[in-house]
């Protein structure tokens, strides 16, 4: 017998639900019907900063999605300029969100943060390829233990007006780990080291922090161990 759950809220989502609860409260007192309306928009804000826990794949040399969302273009691509790396086309692979998707982004992989960049930008729809160049954005330069670069890019979409990111220059991370979130809708790209082998399509439905998206040349073979990253691995 399955058991429904509701899954926690992410912490910064708190004070977006309790403003929409305020809201409601007011529009109940001019006039009922838009009470009900404010209600059903106050369970829409709960339901968008949901942060259920996930169980990510353990395995050297995976490369796990950082987001929830469609596997929307998988092409070679510049890594960010502003990251200050080799500027050779790397396999970019981006997934967008849509504002039903939960926006709690992951780590792709275990590393350390190496360097990050934020850039201002336009807010032009995250489903178009220009995004990942004019759009406003968070890039993020981690390398795995063994020594191979993946960088992952939040981008700002067309109703998404806040990027978070909560990491910082030299940290560890575990892949699965929360990195940050971005608010309303938005797209999160992966660059690959080169030789990796992409596991995901066009089209694919991905969830953060479980379904692989590609193995680097450093891959192990045996079998895949996962690992709650809601629990084992804590979170942000």
């Amino acid at each position: 017998m399955s058991t429904f759950t509701v899954p926690p809220i992410h912490r910064d989502g708190w004070r977006f639900v309790a403003l929409f609860a305020v809201v409601t409260a007011v529009l109940f007192w001019i006039w009922e019907p838009l009470g009900w309306i404010g209600v059903i928009l106050t369970c829409w804000c709960a339901f968008f900063f949901r942060d259920p826990a996930r169980v990510t794949p353990n395995r050297p040399g995976l490369v796990i999605s950082p987001a929830d969302g469609v596997v929307q273009m998988i092409q070679p691509a510049i890594p960010p300029a502003e990251l200050g790396m080799d500027q050779r086309p790397l396999t970019r692979i981006s997934v967008f969100m849509n504002v039903f998707d939960v926006h709690v982004n992951r780590s792709p992989v275990d590393g350390e943060v190496v360097a990050m960049a934020y850039r201002p930008g336009k807010f032009v729809n995250a489903a178009l390829d220009k995004a990942s160049e004019h759009n406003e954005r968070q890039s993020i330069h981690l390398r795995a233990p063994d020594g191979l670069n993946i960088v992952v890019v939040q981008i700002a979409g067309l109703v998404a007006r806040r990027i978070k990111c909560d990491l910082t220059s030299g940290r560890s991370l575990r892949a699965g780990e929360r990195i940050g979130l971005i608010r309303f809708g938005s797209r999160v790209d992966v660059y690959l080291p080169a030789g990796s082998e992409v596991l995901a399509t066009p089209g694919q439905t991905a969830i953060g922090g479980e379904t692989l998206l590609a193995e680097t040349g450093s891959s192990e073979t045996g079998p895949v161990e996962t690992v709650p990253s809601g629990l084992a691995r804590g979170g942000i």
